[in-house]
């Protein structure tokens, strides 16, 4: 139950995300809902393609499309100048997103019985693929190729919440929480790889 109520957050906040951009680039209110959507369910739809692990998240289950085109479709009224908002609100609300899509994506790999590598990887594709459908939407380089840590944070994430269930036997919810704290802790620092 806590993993669902995780991912409803975490749609929410890369949909957020994704109006944030798209409101800075001056997009009309199709492209601002274009952008929230699909940076809220891109990586997971990449990841749910991937496993062949029957229908995409969200055709099986709408709530997701149903919570990031609420989302979006809320942002744009509620935020009537998103050039007002301070520089570090669009990262941090990735770094949020991100730690939480993480887990699940590792979480959903394993439950469709894949290896703790492929696990890994699942997680990235999830934490990162929305994103970097949304930047290149937007004609921006995507964040995880700028000096910002975010990939290495999902995968330091995702090796941890892997290494916790697969090596020790740690339950998948207490495995994503500790998954998503190294994630969030990283990403939210601000560190950079280039510096």
């Amino acid at each position: 139950m806590l993993v669902y109520w995780l991912d409803i957050v975490g749609t929410a906040v890369f949909a957020i995300s994704g109006v944030l951009l798209a409101g800075k680039l001056r997009m009309d209110p199709f492209g601002v809902l274009v952008l929230g959507v699909v940076t809220a369910v891109g990586g997971g739809t990449i990841r749910d393609m991937a496993l062949d692990h029957g229908p995409v998240f969200w055709v099986k289950d709408p709530t997701d499309l149903v919570v990031a085109m609420v989302t979006s479709m809320l942002t744009i009224v509620l935020v009537r100048q998103p050039r007002r908002l301070p520089k570090w609100m669009l990262p941090v609300l990735d770094a949020v997103g991100l730690a939480v899509f993480v887990g699940i994506g590792v979480n959903k790999a394993f439950n469709a019985e894949a290896g703790p590598l492929i696990a890994v990887c699942m997680g990235v594709i999830t934490g990162v693929g929305g994103g970097i459908i949304r930047d290149v939407l937007a004609r921006e380089i995507p964040m995880i190729l700028r000096t910002e840590i975010y990939a290495t944070a999902c995968i330091i994430g995702g090796i941890v919440h892997a290494t916790a269930y697969y090596t020790f036997s740690v339950p998948l919810e207490t495995a994503s929480m500790m998954g998503h704290g190294r994630d969030a802790i990283d990403s939210a620092g601000g560190y950079s790889l280039a510096s």
